[in-house]
């Protein structure tokens, strides 16, 4: 038996050999298979956002935009409407307005909207590096002027005391003399005087007739008008409305002490 028993082992290959052949053959099964595979995607680096940096939402409409060294100047109790967009060398003094949609762009030159003047709905107002006709090529707006819903003015000066009717389009170098009144839809073209005193209408603009003294005491009322009802609305854009004022009342009437 014990014979049969060495012979036996004799015939078989000793066990090294086989678990170094087996070794090889995986080695090798495995590179074919990582040959074949494709490479893995590379890692992407996760970025977490500070809790302490500030949220900007770039969508929303920015109402006052520095250009440069010029930054838009507005009077303490002056009404700018919340759509409104001044850029550059604006100034809006004392008691103006300027109403919803409006675009006052001062990045060539000045734009002044002078005491209790308005500029009323979806207006633009912008100015030229320089006038052809050599007059001043700022954008200029007096004192008590109205200027209705839709006009255009482009470089142009409105001395005191004038109304500029809606859809009006006012060019460069041209000038509106005091207590004077253009009609709707009319067209001042480059370099155009309007004498004061007179109503104008038509594109181009053309002499219609002299204002009465009893129309150009109206036209400083019709300012005032407007700035007194630029204050309700003023009041409705605090921080914080003016609905706080309701309840106080309300917790006075139900005496409430929170």
């Amino acid at each position: 038996m014990a014979a049969l028993a060495r012979c036996w082992r004799k015939s078989l290959p000793p066990q090294r050999h086989v678990l170094r052949r087996l070794s090889t053959s995986a080695a090798a099964s495995s590179s074919q298979s990582q040959a074949s595979a494709p490479p893995p995607p590379p890692q992407t680096k996760q970025i977490t956002e500070s809790p302490d940096r500030v949220k900007w939402d770039y969508r929303g409409q920015r109402k006052i935009i520095p250009l440069g060294q010029w930054n838009p100047k507005i009077a303490v109790d002056a009404y700018v409407a919340p759509n409104v967009v001044l850029a550059g060398q604006v100034t809006v003094c004392d008691g103006a307005s300027v109403w919803n949609g409006s675009v006052l762009r001062g990045d060539l030159n000045k734009i002044t909207v002078g005491f209790c003047s308005n500029v009323q709905e979806k207006c633009v107002l912008h100015a030229a590096w320089s006038s052809p006709t050599g007059l001043p090529a700022e954008t200029s707006i007096e004192r008590f002027v109205t200027v209705g819903a839709y006009c255009l003015l482009r470089s142009c000066t409105i001395e005191p005391e004038c109304i500029i009717g809606q859809h009006s389009i006012l060019m460069e170098g041209s000038l509106v003399e005091t207590h004077s009144i253009l009609e709707a839809g009319s067209v001042v073209p480059p370099g155009r005087r309007i004498p004061s005193g007179e109503l104008w209408a038509g594109n181009p603009a053309r002499f219609v007739r002299a204002l009465t003294h009893e129309e150009t005491l109206e036209i400083p009322k019709l300012a005032v008008a407007i700035n007194d009802l630029s204050t309700s609305h003023f009041s409705e854009f605090l921080p914080y409305s003016t609905v706080y004022l309701e309840v106080e009342k309300l917790k006075k009437t139900f005496g409430i002490t929170i």
